[in-house]
């Protein structure tokens, strides 16, 4: 995905703040730099939430949380309102809008909202001063019946440019939308392109799509092509402007849930958090790049490194995706798929669909690649049942802390520390706050080590359908290297 670079002017800190993230060097300036820069919190950071359902039956629960983050201050503010809706409560369209869903509560402690029903709006949220530094939320919502049935789940993402989404289908007994989110002033102008296994499919319904300001529009994949494929990699790319983009797969036998997308190409990919009693994983992987790109395919165990029999590489080819089946790779044990170059580094994008259970008990999530944990990570609407927390450490070892935040309706923050083997997986007995009343967060940050990946998996059982989704933890990109005051930004802004 391409990210926004931030230009700094005259020294002053917050401007780096403004997205999350910020570019501060230039190869020219990268030792000076580094040399001066200062880690500080980000003052403002923007999230957008895709409609959850159409389904009269859905019941849909945001969990907003802020990590507590040293030198952030003490004030600020946030919001999450429904797109079409003005910060000033003037609605932006002919329908009158709903008032904010939630506002973020103190950093270090939960807040929960709730909508019921098919007429659910997406959301724009912002967050400020203290609210804006790891601020994450979580959209999960129950479906007791029909297509898509059981636990969907998102973190709710920040607007973007780009967005790549292997493992969504035009397939007969798949129903896909692309939801994209403008929280803008001004319109927005997005391509969508699809690939199969020969390459792009012909459409032309997929260019210059407008997406109003404030606004936000699912659009179906199988109203941009004729042709029926299983598995596609949808390329989201904003000609001008910039949206927030999820993918929905809704699927008539095998549930449904939410596609986030892949992080940026690589070269290697992680892909974390397996659940260990899955029936049938499948990997869906595609490269941008004009060459093609050959994959070792390991699976990272709670005792190593391991290689699927029978599936020990992937062939890539340009322009394609490609896809393999994995049956029960991970056979009782948590499990990641790692995945790096077995010559020549081609950048690649991955997903795995997850399927648990067996015949009308079956139910759909999906793990796209992540960026590692970084320095920290959160993941919200935790439980006391049903939260499995998995950790991946693919080439070192690593040590990581692992903090249960105070309960939405009361309890104590409680942390552990964890140390993963290197090249292996472990669902680790995450902490739960003292005197929980309500959900918590989990938040992981690194202490030592090498990097690690991670994912959490929420199961809940709704009118006695099983359900399931899982969410990867990347950084949260809560802190920006800051130059120091004194330093000379004439060398930046070469």
């Amino acid at each position: 995905m391409n990210r926004t670079t931030l230009s700094l002017i005259a020294g002053t800190a917050a401007l780096a703040a403004v997205t999350g993230f910020a570019t501060l060097s230039s190869p020219d300036a990268a030792s000076d730099t580094a040399r001066t820069a200062a880690e500080l919190p980000v003052e403002r950071t923007s999230l957008l939430c895709p409609a959850p359902s159409t389904s009269d039956i859905a019941e849909t629960a945001y969990t907003s949380f802020t990590p507590v983050t040293k030198d952030a201050g003490d004030s600020g503010k946030g919001e999450l309102k429904a797109a079409g809706e003005e910060s000033d409560g003037k609605s932006t369209s002919k329908k009158k809008a709903a008032k904010p869903v939630l506002e973020p509560a103190e950093p270090g402690k939960p807040a929960t909202g709730e909508t019921s029903g098919g007429d659910a709006s997406a959301l724009v949220g912002t967050a400020e001063g203290k609210f804006a530094p790891g601020w994450t939320v979580q959209e999960t919502t129950e479906v007791a019946a029909g297509t898509g049935r059981g636990l969907q789940g998102v973190n709710c993402s920040a607007p973007d440019t780009e967005f790549w989404f292997p493992g969504a289908s035009t397939a007969a007994d798949r129903t896909d939308y692309v939801h994209l989110t403008n929280p803008d002033d001004s319109a927005a102008v997005v391509d969508i392109e699809l690939y199969g296994k020969d390459g792009a499919l012909d459409s032309t319904l997929g260019e210059g799509i407008t997406v109003a300001p404030h606004s936000s529009d699912p659009i179906l994949l199988s109203t941009l092509t004729e042709e029926k494929q299983e598995n596609l990699t949808v390329h989201v790319n904003v000609r001008s402007g910039r949206v927030g983009a999820a993918v929905q797969a809704l699927d008539d036998k095998l549930g449904g849930d939410w596609l986030a997308a892949s992080t940026d190409p690589s070269g290697s990919l992680v892909l974390p958090g397996i659940p260990k009693d899955a029936t049938a994983v499948r990997l869906v992987a595609f490269t941008p790049s004009d060459s093609d790109a050959d994959l070792k395919v390991q699976l990272a165990s709670p005792t190593g490194l391991i290689t699927p029999a029978g599936n020990e590489t992937l062939h890539v080819k340009a322009g394609m995706t490609t896809s393999a089946d994995l049956g029960d790779v991970t056979r009782g044990e948590a499990g990641s798929l790692v995945l790096t170059p077995t010559d020549t580094s081609v950048p690649v994008v991955a997903a795995l669909r997850v399927v648990r259970g067996k015949g009308d008990d079956q139910e759909t999530a999906f793990i796209p690649a992540t960026r590692p944990v970084g320095t920290r990570a959160t993941v919200a609407d935790n439980s006391s049942k049903g939260t499995t927390l998995s950790l991946t450490a693919p080439t070192r070892t690593t040590t990581v802390k692992v903090t249960a935040s105070a309960g939405s309706e009361g309890g104590e923050a409680v942390s552990k520390t964890f140390t993963i083997k290197a090249g292996t997986t472990q669902n680790v007995a995450a902490p739960t706050p003292t005197g929980l009343k309500g959900t918590y967060a989990l938040t992981v940050e690194h202490v030592s080590g090498g990097p690690v990946y991670g994912a959490r998996t929420l199961a809940a059982t709704e009118d006695g359908v099983a359900g399931f989704t899982v969410q990867t933890l990347p950084d949260d990109r809560g802190m920006v290297a800051v130059p120091e005051a004194d330093q000379d930004l004439s060398v930046l802004q070469k």
